[in-house]
């Protein structure tokens, strides 16, 4: 799994065990491609729950971590998901969505729009709490690390500047502005950089996880740090770092 290389973990539940894309594919009375068997298997998947409460067994205390799908329409166009979240809310799991965009995708302002419309979608879609991550940073040159530390807490107005400078239609700038707007009213959208070369960087993410479900009943109660312009120091440092290599 995607998450295999940073964290060794025990496998509490395989999908695979349930159903498989390759299986459903492969049915002559289906004839479903690669992104219909994949919804086919989700559907069937939300149908018996059963099956994963009996995999997951007793897990007080227990971090749980569900490795999904990446297909967005997943968590911005079907159910499948948001029954998911609600049934573990039913068995008294505190959920959090950790939505991963590939930093070299959101180094331009146009694909930084679209990844942040993205996940604005699944945030509103799964109404749960969720901390946004831009992945593989370690494999950023120098040169766009600097660029992209705008994007971890975007001003959306600036955005809108490098945008329509380039474009020449007046729609597509007054699309551009009303998106940029959108983003800018809900206000809820903040990236957090992921180098998995870094434990600094994967201890920032997985300490904003922490807080966001406030792990470990035994502990006392934990908020985040508060920071200027809420803006998190540890994220200062991780491009700090950066700067003095």
């Amino acid at each position: 799994t995607p998450a295999a290389g940073l964290f060794s973990y025990p496998v509490m539940a395989d999908i695979r065990e349930l159903i498989e894309v390759d299986d459903v594919m492969e049915d002559e009375s289906l004839r479903f491609g690669p992104n219909g068997g994949l919804v086919f298997c989700m559907e069937y998947f939300a149908n018996n729950f059963s099956w994963l409460e009996e995999s997951l067994g007793h897990v007080e205390d227990d971090y749980v971590l569900f490795d999904c799908p990446g297909q967005i329409e997943l968590y911005t166009h079907l159910p499948v998901m948001k029954q998911l979240v609600e049934q573990l809310q039913q068995w008294e799991f505190r959920v959090c969505g950790v939505f991963l965009v590939d930093s070299q995708f959101m180094v331009e302002s146009f694909k930084f729009i679209s990844g942040i419309l993205a996940a604005l979608s699944a945030m509103i879609s799964l109404e749960i709490p969720q901390i946004n991550v831009m992945t593989k940073m370690d494999l950023l040159s120098k040169k766009a690390k600097k660029e992209i530390e705008k994007y971890l807490d975007p001003d959306m107005y600036s955005m809108i500047e490098d945008s329509t400078n380039i474009l020449k239609s007046k729609r597509f700038k007054k699309l551009t502005k009303s998106i940029c707007g959108l983003i800018d009213d809900y206000g809820m959208v903040r990236f957090l950089p992921l180098d998995r070369s870094d434990e600094e960087s994967i201890n920032i993410v997985l300490q904003h996880i922490d807080f966001t479900i406030q792990y470990g009943e035994d502990l006392e109660f934990k908020e985040p740090k508060e920071c200027e312009e809420d803006k998190s120091p540890l994220v200062d440092e991780y491009f700090q770092d950066r700067v003095d290599e």
